[in-house]
């Protein structure tokens, strides 16, 4: 199955439902299954700003117990769409589909970027270990590997 790696707290932002669009400098032609990989990496300032901290305690999380180096979520890739604008409440991608608040504090919506979107997210009940990579990887879900694509 196709991954991404993700650093924190965005990884467990979109596991746990909250974000549902990874965005990027560059687009994808991928759809279907994509295992949602937490990188090592934890942006600590990030995990303290509004509306990210709140949202997080919400689900029982903060900047110290956010897994690392491991799948947290398996989600289905929808879409992917160009950001084109952006406007007093939000932003607007392709075809007139808007972001607003919460979601767009959580992505670089800037124009020209993508958003993807992620739709039927589940989050894993324990996180799986897991050496994550740039770009999109293939993720051995049975074996928990990975190999570059």
């Amino acid at each position: 199955m196709k991954a991404i790696t993700i650093i924190q707290p965005w990884a467990t932002l979109i596991a746990i439902g909250e974000k549902r669009f990874e965005t990027r400098s560059w687009p994808t032609k991928h759809r279907g299954e994509i295992a949602i990989h937490a990188g090592k990496k934890i942006d600590k300032e990030a995990c303290e700003d509004e509306p990210i901290r709140s949202t997080l305690a919400k689900h029982g999380y903060t900047v110290n117990n956010l897994p690392t180096g491991a799948v947290v979520a398996i989600a289905e890739l929808n879409d992917c769409l160009k950001s084109v604008d952006t406007w007093t409440d939000g932003y607007e991608l392709e075809f007139r589909k808007l972001i607003y608040y919460p979601e767009y504090e959580f992505g670089d919506f800037t124009p020209g970027r993508y958003a993807w979107e992620m739709i039927n997210i589940r989050c894993l009940a324990e996180p799986i270990q897991a050496k994550g990579q740039q770009g999109l990887w293939n993720w051995n879900s049975e074996g928990h590997g990975g190999t570059e694509s």
